[in-house]
């Protein structure tokens, strides 16, 4: 937990006294007398806050919140000054200083105002740790969207199976994005940096796999629809794994045992991928993952095409939520691009949904959307609806939807 005070005062005694009383309520001051001697310690990453005299001689309290703005707008930085001047606190706060109290200031008031800071200053840098976490982190949190439970079983599933260094099978139903969980299983491996290969397994012949093989040398090769690699090729993967050197993802959208069985796919070659599968839910099984996956498609499309990205409302949302989807992913990208681009709008409910299906799709999907346009906050979401607090809640009940997981 942060409990780092920059204390700055001129005042030697009223520097000790401030920072004995920051000791005793268990924080760590670091204590400074001018700007000068502050200065180097505000920097961005700075893990504390700031508590700084207003009237020094030279450069000032306000001189000292200007350049910590400057260096991070979101360092908290508590300014103090004595005699009850009104206009200064005025002055201070439309500044952006976090608060303002007077000089002398109870100990509880100080730790209280301090505490409060302190805690802001440690969600500020943990949303920071997280954002650099997905943008250049960890490639499973990045590139695998969605906030459903099987969203975080899949991206789980995709680190060990990096970390495993054996084959890999990647499963799921056509339009899962198997390729592209395959790139993601590479990224997160310690093969990362070395090449990665991707190619369809039918038609490919033994002399085409000995140089994949070659070219992927510490790093992997895809091939996609295992289950249509030549015989003979087969024979000649399973050397290669044998030799090693690379490392193979493999993908199919079939049950192998029943090409096991009648003979089309090798059960030595089989077995050997079926040590460590990852399967890639349907789009059905994980509907609320559908808005999510929406936006980024629109957002991204959007980007490619130079546009502004359309205003994605509830509406648009309980129709897309309305559908089965048997094209997954594939199929909500092609949408996702149209709406982009303005040709038309999300396709109509799928008809084999029965009327009650679609109903609860829709309304699943509204609460959602209202909880997230609230920020978990469900009495907004429920006034923002029109529902009274115990009908929203008993709804939220009904679809397992928690309001804090939207903060």
């Amino acid at each position: 937990m942060i409990r780092r005070v920059l204390l700055v005062d001129d005042d030697a005694a009223v520097r000790e006294a401030l920072g004995q009383t920051l000791e005793l309520a268990e924080l760590a001051p670091l204590t400074a007398g001018s700007f000068v001697e502050a200065k180097d310690h505000i920097q961005r990453d700075f893990a504390g806050i700031i508590v700084s005299d207003i009237r020094m001689p030279g450069r000032d309290g306000f001189h000292l919140l200007s350049y910590a703005q400057q260096t991070d707008p979101d360092l908290p930085v508590i300014l103090l000054t004595g005699e009850g001047d009104i206009p200064m606190a005025v002055r201070a706060m439309a500044a952006g200083a976090f608060d303002f109290l007077e000089k002398p200031c109870a100990p509880a008031d100080l730790t209280a105002v301090i505490a409060r800071a302190l805690k802001t200053r440690a969600l500020v840098l943990e949303n920071r740790r997280l954002k650099a976490q997905l943008e250049t982190g960890d490639p499973a949190a990045r590139l695998v969207f969605g906030q459903s439970a099987l969203a975080e079983t899949l991206r789980a599933r995709v680190r060990i199976a990096a970390r495993s260094g054996t084959e890999v099978l990647v499963t799921g139903a056509p339009g899962t994005g198997i390729s592209k969980i395959a790139e993601v299983v590479h990224l997160c491996s310690a093969r990362a940096k070395g090449p990665l290969e991707k190619r369809a397994s039918k038609g490919l012949s033994r002399a085409q796999l000995d140089d994949l093989w070659t070219a992927c040398a510490g790093g992997t090769l895809f091939l996609d629809d295992i289950g249509a690699l030549p015989s003979d090729t087969q024979l000649a993967l399973v050397d290669a794994l044998d030799q090693g050197g690379a490392r193979l993802i493999a993908g199919t959208t079939e049950d192998l045992s029943g090409a096991v069985e009648t003979g089309r796919l090798s059960a030595e070659l089989y077995y050997r991928l079926e040590v460590m599968p990852v399967r890639i839910p349907s789009l059905s099984e994980r509907p609320e993952d559908i808005p999510v996956l929406f936006r980024h498609y629109v957002a991204q499309a959007s980007e490619q095409a130079g546009l502004a990205p359309p205003e994605i409302t509830p509406e648009v949302i309980a129709g897309l939520m309305a559908q089965d989807w048997p094209g997954n992913a594939r199929a909500l990208m092609t949408a996702a691009m149209r709406f982009a681009l303005g040709l038309g709008e999300t396709q109509a409910p799928d008809a084999r949904l029965g009327l009650t299906e679609q109903l609860a799709q829709v309304e699943r999907s509204l609460l959602s959307e209202a909880l997230r346009r609230t920020g978990g906050q469900a009495s907004a979401a429920a006034e923002a609806l029109k529902l009274p607090r115990k009908t929203f809640y008993d709804k939220l009940a009904k679809y397992g939807l928690k309001p804090e997981e939207y903060r």
